[in-house]
């Protein structure tokens, strides 16, 4: 089974982005840990990062950098992760301020949700959605609709 982990600078507080989280993240049937970084004292978030990765998980960053991966892509590459043994995955999201080159460096996959600049906050929510829609793709359930 895989197991999540999203590291994520900021703490989500906004009520309506809580609920969405929510939403997703109780429906989803893998077990899911939301590790928040604090944004409001910025010296030691990149080392409070890195002692958050775990070496043996497959380590996906978000960043407008990366890869776009339509969503039935994403999926194929959750289930091939964990075909090849990996059974942690794990996300990072930046905050206001992006991600250092040091931490981008360690992932296996740079991922972006597309060339537009996101809120950090919803792209925990967007995060969520796409996760949970892999889970129903792999599923089998009709959630998705091409």
């Amino acid at each position: 089974m895989i197991h999540i982990d999203i590291i994520a600078v900021g703490k989500l507080r906004d009520k309506a982005l809580l609920s969405l989280w929510q939403n997703y993240t109780k429906q989803l049937q893998w077990p899911l840990a939301l590790y928040e970084i604090d944004a409001r004292k910025p010296d030691g978030i990149e080392e409070k990062i890195l002692e958050k990765i775990n070496p043996r998980s497959h380590l996906f960053i978000l960043d407008e950098r990366g890869k776009s991966l339509p969503s039935p892509d994403f999926a194929k590459k959750l289930e091939d992760i964990t075909t090849n043994g990996i059974s942690t995955i794990q996300f990072i999201i930046g905050g206001a301020d992006g991600l250092s080159d040091k931490i981008r460096q360690k992932a296996d996959f740079l991922l972006s949700f597309g060339v537009q600049t996101w809120p950090h906050m919803l792209v925990r929510i967007m995060l969520a959605e796409q996760i949970y829609r892999a889970r129903q793709i792999l599923a089998g359930h009709p959630y998705h609709r091409e």
